[in-house]
């Protein structure tokens, strides 16, 4: 396959797999129709790239399916202006999507082989407002605090609070909560003393390790 196959591929994705399941964001779905998700997979898996299901990228982790990468970043409500930390690198494909909505992000990942694979094909796509970092994210990354918005792509059996403090009054912080079989995905947004949540359903997630 060549580019334009790919292109094809990836447009058919966000209508068949964004709009037709309510994904409204325009920024969003614009975003995912730029960033070519093929580039952060395999070789061997590319011809799976814009397929509805997770996808191995080693180290027993995933790149999540392109709904539910779609769904928490419309759920995190950015702007151009704002500064993100996503914990948890991975492929890159969700920095990337994170990379074209806000001015700045910062993102944490515990295996340092796979941020390395990572790097090389965001900055050949031409990204220059993300800041790396390893570690497991459970306390966040102090250096870029506060934040607009925190997404967690690992899943965490209870609200890590050191992620709700670096998070300014106003942030939307988007992680899953639950145990290895059960998982919800929620949006959560700060108040001056509280915070709310909303319960946008079932996922499934490798564990948050700290």
């Amino acid at each position: 396959m060549d580019e334009r196959d790919y292109d094809l591929m990836r447009k058919r994705m966000v209508t068949t797999q964004l709009e037709y399941r309510d994904i409204r964001d325009e920024r969003v779905l614009a975003a995912f129709r730029k960033v070519p998700r093929h580039r952060f997979v395999n070789w061997s898996e590319r011809p799976y790239a814009y397929d509805d299901h997770p996808l191995p990228i080693g180290d027993e982790q995933t790149i999540s399916q392109p709904y539910i990468v779609a769904l928490m970043s419309e759920a995190l409500e950015l702007s151009e202006g704002d500064k993100v930390l996503e914990i948890g690198t991975g492929s890159g494909y969700q920095t990337a999507i994170l990379a074209e909505l806000a001015r700045e992000v910062f993102t944490v990942e515990r295996i340092a082989r796979l941020q390395e694979k990572a790097k090389p094909v965001l900055k050949d796509l031409g990204y220059e407002n993300i800041t790396f970092a390893i570690g497991d994210g459970y306390e966040g990354y102090e250096e870029g605090a506060p934040y607009d918005a925190i997404l967690v792509t690992a899943a965490s059996k209870k609200l890590p609070e050191q992620l709700l403090e670096q998070l300014k009054v106003g942030g939307r912080l988007v992680i899953p909560l639950g145990g290895a079989f059960m998982q919800s995905l929620f949006a959560i947004k700060k108040r001056e003393d509280t915070y709310v949540k909303k319960n946008l359903g079932p996922v499934r997630f490798v564990p948050l390790i700290h």
